[in-house]
């Protein structure tokens, strides 16, 4: 992501804090967590997967959102409905 300028420094912050929290689940190790014993999980290794999936997600909005705000940019349109993707 590029330096903030005016109006990107919303989402340069956003990105900024999804990337460390990103980096936070990615510490927690979840697959090996998910191999001890269950009484002796820290946190539940699904939840952990899912919240890295959902940071994910968020980081690639963000991104998305950063791309379409450069002066220029073309937002590529999808389709609304997966009927629509499908040509139906």
């Amino acid at each position: 992501m590029s330096a903030p300028s005016g109006e990107d420094d919303f989402l340069y912050e956003l990105q900024i804090e999804v990337e460390a929290e990103v980096t936070l689940v990615e510490s927690s190790h979840p697959r090996e967590a998910a191999e001890l014993p269950v009484s002796e999980w820290l946190f539940d290794p699904a939840d952990a997967e899912r919240a890295e999936i959902g940071l994910r997600g968020l980081l690639d909005a963000v991104e998305a959102l950063e791309d379409a705000s450069r002066p220029g940019a073309h937002v590529r349109e999808e389709a609304s409905t997966p009927c629509d993707r499908q040509g139906s």
